[in-house]
Order: C-alpha cells, then structure tokens, then sequence
C-alpha cells in the first residue's frame, strides 16, 4: 500500500474552489490520483491560474452556485471534459457575521441560496448523473460545527449548516439504492477568506485556542484527509454520517 494513491481514476468535483477549504480539498484530491473540476464564484482568474500550475489538467468552471443551472452546466462540462463523474464535494458557501437583530432579508435569503439551496441543486445534479452511470459514487457536504450549536452572531448561517447535514442524512437514504453514499464534514474553527476579520482579534483567536483541546486553530489542509478518506474506497461501508474536523472543540464543554 506505500505510496498508493487512494482516488486513482476517480474524476471529483469540488464547488467554491477557489480558496480555502474547498482548494484545499481539490488539490489534495488530486495529489491522490483524482482528475479535478471546481467550481467557483467568477472574478477569481488569478487563484485559478495558481491551481492550474499545480493541477495542468484543472477543469475551471464559473458560476454562482445558487442558481441550479450553475450545478447542471457544471456537470455538464465535467462529463464533457473527463467521461463520468464520481465524487462530488459541495463546499460553496458564505458567513457574513452579524447581530441577529441587524440581518436584512436580503443576507438571510443571500445566505440561503448559497449554502443550503446550492448544496442541494448541487448535489441533486450530481446525483443524477452518478445514478445515469450505475456505478455508485461519493457526495459530501461541507456542513460545519455550527450544524450543532448557536453562534449569537450566526443565526442566519447556522440554519444552512444544520440544513447541509440534515440534507447528506436524507440523501443517504435516497441514494443508497444506488450505492451511493453521502456524508458530512463539520469543521469547527479553521482560518479562512470567511474569517479573516474575525481571528485578527487576538482575544478572540486566544478564546477560540483555548476552546480546543489540540490548542490551536485549524488550517484548510486539515479538511483535505477526511474528505479524501469519504471520498475513497476506504469508506465503502460509511454514509449518512457526520464528521467533526474540529480539533475536539464540540466535546470540550468544561
């Protein structure tokens, strides 16, 4: 087993790709064998340049993720462009924190569309083409610790996180007829674009380490391993399942 590549032959897509987990996750999928399409929010042409110097044979599809026809043109080229289509990551999404009070309509639908709604368009046109193959397949979605507790200034992006697990649970039932298997990565805190601002308060950055029993905070690299692992073989017998990649922050109460 040294040195073999766990995603030999499988062609993944990853949409929100561009940056942080979800270009993690591509470029470790592809370190592992795996032809790669992402998709991403347009006006992002030099981090795709970047990617396609590490990965030649990128497929770089744009689009905004809450529209539906995003999800099938996306599907689209990738049968187009590599044959099939077998792992599918759904990791777009967006978290613009604020007061509960102070959310407008149009962040919470904002916010809606893109994480909840964009996951399910998404994965639905995935799987579809996953059943049109009859060869099974791997959907996971990017949920988040969030999915499981109440951030104050959270409550519109914690009901799309939730949303996103209670989804993979559903479509594990739906799906499982055709040996497909969905699962969900709940990260907890890991530095990102979306967060940014926010662990530049050292208090809160110092909170948020100490909150965690591997004392720190987590990088975008630490998404990659768990989602390749639900994306291999490896885990045949694994779906409806939830995955914390939080460092033991969710069980650390005391």
């Amino acid at each position: 087993m040294s040195g073999a590549k766990l995603l030999q032959g499988k062609v993944v897509v990853v949409t929100g790709a561009a940056t942080g987990i979800g270009r993690a996750i591509a470029e470790e999928m592809s370190k592992q064998g795996a032809k790669v399409a992402i998709n991403y929010y347009p006006g992002r042409d030099k981090e795709i340049a970047e990617m396609k110097r590490d990965i030649p044979d990128l497929l770089a599809v744009p689009g905004d993720i809450s529209k539906p026809e995003t999800s099938e043109h996306l599907v689209a080229e990738v049968v187009k462009k590599f044959g099939e289509l077998n792992v599918f990551v759904s990791n777009a999404g967006i978290c613009k924190f604020e007061e509960f009070t102070n959310v407008s309509p149009e962040l919470f639908r904002k916010t809606v569309a893109i994480n909840l709604g964009g996951c399910y368009f998404a994965t639905q046109a995935a799987a579809k083409q996953m059943i049109k193959q009859g060869k099974g397949g791997s959907i996971i979605g990017i949920s988040s610790i969030s999915a499981l507790v109440g951030g104050s200034h959270q409550t519109h992006y914690t009901p799309t996180k939730a949303g996103i697990l209670s989804l993979m649970q559903s479509e594990a039932c739906a799906l499982g007829q055709y040996n497909i298997r969905c699962n969900a990565l709940l990260p907890g805190t890991i530095a990102t674009q979306l967060n940014t601002e926010d662990l530049a308060d050292p208090e809160k950055k110092h909170y948020m380490e100490s909150r965690t029993p591997l004392g720190r905070i987590g990088v975008t690299s630490d998404m990659a391993g768990p989602a390749v692992f639900l994306a291999s073989d490896l885990s045949s017998f694994v779906t409806g399942a939830q995955l914390l990649v939080d460092g033991g922050m969710y069980v650390n109460l005391q």
